[in-house]
């Protein structure tokens, strides 16, 4: 005779009940379950454009804090109720929209060449054994020499015009770009070369399609240093016999201790450099959309 150890049948029903309403208990009472979010889901998500723009903005609020409380005196530094009045009067006269005219046309002349020569000669000394020999070694010389010991040179050889500013932004720009995009060539998988000759890729093939875009990222970050580099040459370039651009506007505001302006030209000079930053970068992720990268968690 065999024993049967399974639940009579009310009660097995009983337990399915019990399951199916956990509210049921044999209290006959119990409060509702609360379902398990993740803390992270539960987290309000601050945007990210409010998150970027906090920390400017505090820094603002003090430096307004330190101005009205006197920390900070007009002669060393203005408020920026003053700065902003000053930016305003600035642009409602013309000066500056006319100043920061000349000075996007330097640093766009500048910028041209300096991209010219610094890729053409990268594309020589990383394409070409023999083009390495004969320009990397006076390359890496030049590089050593700071472009703003050159300027008093470059006054001799091309006056005091805006061709010596344009050189000097132009060699800013040069070498960056140079270093950036040579390594990029440098850095490109053995592996994928081999690939592509096995594949039958003629020497302008593997160029195109395997060389190129495997350089592409180096350049784009070369340009991103050369930008950087262009705004920093052209504040050097403006104070030399200037009589037009943001520059000159700093020169004059010097001669009579107007910090206000000083400041807004400063402003102006960090914008213009952000905008063109900003601008790169969204040509990387236009240009760099086959390239998998880590964006951050």
């Amino acid at each position: 005779m065999s024993i049967s150890h399974a639940p009579p049948p009310d009660s097995l029903e009983s337990d399915i009940s019990d399951i199916a309403d956990p509210s049921s208990t044999a209290s006959g009472s119990s409060p509702d379950l609360v379902p398990l979010v993740p803390t992270s889901s539960r987290r309000t998500r601050v945007p990210r454009w409010l998150r970027r723009t906090t920390g400017p903005l505090l820094l603002l609020a003090l430096w307004q804090l330190l101005s009205s409380s006197g920390v900070l005196t007009a002669d060393v530094l203005a408020s920026p109720g003053r700065i902003a009045q000053v930016g305003t009067d600035l642009i409602a006269d013309g000066s500056l929209p006319s100043a920061m005219g000349t000075s996007l046309t330097r640093v766009a002349l500048g910028l041209l060449l300096g991209t010219v020569v610094g890729t053409g000669l990268a594309l020589l000394s990383g394409l070409f054994r023999v083009g390495e020999d004969l320009v990397d070694a006076p390359v890496q010389m030049l590089r050593t020499v700071p472009f703003v010991g050159l300027i008093p040179l470059f006054i001799i050889w091309f006056g005091i015009g805006e061709a010596p500013k344009v050189a000097i932004i132009t060699l800013g720009v040069t070498f960056p770009l140079y270093l950036n995009v040579y390594a990029g060539i440098r850095g490109v998988d053995a592996q994928l070369i081999e690939a592509g000759e096995s594949l039958g890729l003629s020497r302008w093939g593997l160029v195109r399609h395997v060389v190129l875009p495997g350089a592409l990222p180096g350049a784009l970050t070369g340009l991103r240093y050369s930008l950087g580099i262009a705004w920093l040459a052209l504040v050097f370039a403006e104070q030399v016999n200037a009589d037009s651009g943001i520059g000159f506007l700093m020169v004059q505001a010097r001669d009579f201790l107007r910090t206000d302006v000083i400041v807004v030209c400063l402003v102006v000079y960090a914008f213009l450099g952000l905008f063109a930053d900003f601008t790169v970068r969204s040509l990387e992720r236009l240009l760099l959309q086959w390239r998998p990268t880590f964006t951050g968690r």
